[in-house]
């Protein structure tokens, strides 16, 4: 028996056949074409208990010295100035010497004055002892000729103080470098009156350098002195230097800081006294846990305070296991997790929200160790 169907049902049917391979061939495509997501991993391991902190100073030098001089009068020369390399014993500035110079020629008349006296003194005492010995003299002369002598004696040994107080204050009217070094700064000028004492220059000593440093009180009790410390500049980018704190202070100075020194090992030749430097060292603090560090991005969190949860890779089925974990607070993007973690363990350090416990995965690139 033979059936004769319609045109339009056949086009109709063919139509519906043709849809229905299209959707199963979706439907094959997308099922072998689902992506099994990758992560990107980092290997945990370990972390010490140390914290490393940074703080600005500045460089100096580690022998610096405000001169001044030693007595007071006209500037009559000033022989360097700021910058100079200078060399010890070298003439920094000189005062007009004329008041000294006078004042040592009138005691050194004095002096001569009283060297005569005790001559004089000294001829009449004898001559009295002469007599007195004779049994001519009166003991009562003896002992006024043996005082004038002795008072004479004693006038030339003050005015031999006053001559070498005088010669003293005369060399003192040149101002010497103490040791080799770099003036730094000055606030003389020829003809200006000064005062003893005056702070006229400061000089920085070729050589030992070191990074003056303000620690707050809540540090400076995990500092030790020969503490390594890594030392920076901003103006000398990409080098460093290492040094060791020398001197820790025992008193605050300001905003409850504590002044502290790093002593620079070999330091950069362009490494100049004035500086802006940052050291960073390593502190320990006995009380706080071992643990590792991870970035607080790896980190899917908990309704708890410091918990939460990690994606561990097992390479062997290739899934991630959701596994909980206690951390402390952040510090500069990262965490350490006291619980939950083993060294060696692969973990997923982006996209965690996306993850699942037991979802398979590909790593994004080579895992390699955390910091």
């Amino acid at each position: 028996m033979r059936f004769n169907m319609p045109k339009p049902m056949l086009m109709r049917m063919a139509w519906l056949l043709c849809l229905s391979a299209t959707l199963a061939a979706c439907k094959e495509k997308v099922e072998i074409t689902e992506a099994i997501r990758p992560i990107k991993t980092m290997t945990v391991s370990e972390q010490a208990t140390g914290q490393t902190l940074k703080f600005s100073g500045q460089a100096a030098a580690v022998d610096s010295s405000g001169l001044s001089f030693q007595v007071g009068g006209q500037v009559a020369s000033v022989k360097v100035d700021i910058g100079d390399r200078v060399e010890k014993g070298q003439l920094l500035a000189a005062l007009d010497p004329e008041p000294y110079q006078l004042e040592v020629d009138a005691i050194t008349a004095e002096l001569v004055k009283a060297r005569e006296q005790t001559a004089e003194s000294k001829s009449q005492y004898e001559r009295q002892k002469r007599i007195y010995d004779q049994g001519a003299g009166v003991k009562s002369r003896l002992d006024v000729a043996e005082y004038s002598y002795k008072a004479a004696g004693s006038a030339v040994d003050y005015q031999r103080a006053r001559l070498d107080s005088a010669n003293r204050n005369l060399r003192k009217t040149k101002l010497l470098s103490p040791y080799n070094g770099t003036i730094a700064w000055r606030s003389v000028q020829p003809n200006e009156e000064v005062q003893v004492g005056q702070k006229v220059f400061e000089i920085n000593a070729t050589g030992n350098m070191e990074v003056q440093l303000a620690v707050p009180e809540t540090i400076i009790d995990r500092l030790k002195i020969d503490d390594a410390v890594t030392v920076t500049f901003p103006t000398l980018p990409g080098e460093s230097t290492q040094g060791r704190i020398s001197y820790i202070g025992s008193a605050a100075v300001e905003a409850n800081a504590f002044p502290v020194k790093v002593a620079l090992v070999n330091p950069n030749d362009k490494v100049k006294p004035g500086m802006t430097a940052e050291a960073g060292f390593i502190v320990t603090d006995e009380n706080r846990q071992p643990g590792y560090k991870i970035p607080l991005q790896a980190i899917l969190p908990a309704q708890e305070v410091n918990q939460g949860f990690a994606f561990v890779f097992d390479p062997g089925t290739a899934m991630v296991k959701k596994t909980p974990i206690r951390y402390l607070g952040a510090e500069q993007k990262n965490t350490i997790v006291t619980d939950g973690l083993a060294a060696g363990d692969i973990i997923a350090i982006a996209g965690v929200s996306f993850l699942a416990d037991g979802m398979k995965v590909k790593l994004m690139q080579p895992s390699g160790s955390g910091s």
